[in-house]
């Protein structure tokens, strides 16, 4: 599928065949392509939980507000990050690239990070966020539907999961075969309003 047709085509499903199973082929070639997702300093500090456990489902979509594509979807993938993995042996994440370059880069990010805990979680979230668009997209473009979910009891998902305290959970993402057609785009500003040249009006 062309990229522009799977950003286009790409909706929030909610209804799912309860009965599909998702081939382990195909739950891997998602998330390998999430993980070529861009983050700070190549950091990658996503950590995909994927929750196969179908009393844990439950739990969760008892946790969420009852939607179904919790337990129905083939894949429910839970988006977390390693907030501290800036300084877990940094080094790995330049093992490939020239000495002058791995060691500039890994030079640098114990200073940009360190002592400003708002923006380590806050780079762990933007890296969420580019895996988690990458990951629907993928979906979407091998046939899938996807739905993304922020509307669950957050604390109480992380301690089902046994988050580690140095870990932060962002949102949830419900991947399979859909059975029902999301309703027509809601509505979508104009693109005046959302492009600024250069600074905001005074």
């Amino acid at each position: 599928m062309d990229t522009f047709d799977a950003i286009a085509g790409r909706r929030a499903i909610k209804h799912f065949d309860p009965d599909h199973t998702m081939p382990e082929a195909d739950l891997r070639r998602l998330i390998e392509a999430a993980m070529l997702s861009p983050t700070s300093f190549n950091i990658q500090h996503w950590r995909f939980v994927v929750v196969r456990d179908p009393d844990l489902r439950r739990e969760i979509r008892a946790l969420g507000n009852d939607q179904a594509q919790m337990t129905d979807a083939s894949v429910l993938i839970v988006m977390t990050a390693d907030v501290d993995a800036w300084r877990k042996s940094p080094e790995r994440y330049w093992r490939n690239a020239p000495k002058a370059v791995s060691d500039l880069l890994v030079g640098w990010m114990g200073p940009f990070h360190d002592g400003r805990p708002q923006l380590q979680r806050d780079e762990a979230m933007r890296s969420i966020g580019m895996a988690m668009q990458t990951l629907m997209l993928a979906a979407t473009s091998m046939g899938y539907a996807s739905c993304p979910m922020i509307g669950f009891d957050h604390d109480a998902v992380a301690e089902r999961l046994n988050l580690p305290p140095d870990h932060c959970i962002g949102p949830m993402v419900a991947i399979g075969r859909g059975i029902k057609d999301s309703w027509p785009k809601p509505g979508q500003l104009p693109y005046a309003e959302v492009v600024v040249e250069n600074r905001f009006p005074t």
